[in-house]
């Protein structure tokens, strides 16, 4: 997934807002709190020269931060491990499926962590 599929995938989710901070990372959130983080800055150019994969770091559950650090190109992510977050160094640690579901649970996690009155305001499709 590179950044432009990563923006567009999260931007489909319900009640996001985007920023770009730190440096030019792509950072998406739900009732202002983050959920996924794309650096622009470390895109890795593809094999015809077009920029391509870029890391991707999201928030997720305990068990999925469990598992994901088990698998090669899935690291803890910098500052924010203790938190549960991880960061995908490589396109073939995950394939677009999978990252896009571990994308959606994020979104899900950090919404579900908002008070029910700004869930209510936002319209997410759990409350």
């Amino acid at each position: 997934m590179d950044l432009q599929e990563f923006d567009a995938f999260c931007s489909k989710l319900p009640a996001t807002t985007h920023v770009v901070q730190w440096g030019g990372a792509s950072v998406w959130k739900v009732g202002g709190k983050i959920f996924a983080i794309c650096p622009q800055n470390e895109a890795v150019a593809s094999e015809n020269g077009a920029k391509g994969f870029a890391p991707i770091s999201f928030k997720c559950s305990d068990l999925a931060f469990q598992i994901l650090i088990e698998q090669e190109d899935v690291i803890p992510a910098p500052y924010l491990a203790r938190a549960k977050w991880v960061k995908v160094t490589s396109p073939s640690a995950l394939d677009d499926t999978a990252l896009k579901d571990y994308l959606r649970q994020a979104h899900e996690i950090i919404g579900k962590k908002l008070t029910k009155k700004t869930q209510h305001e936002l319209g997410l499709p759990w409350v």
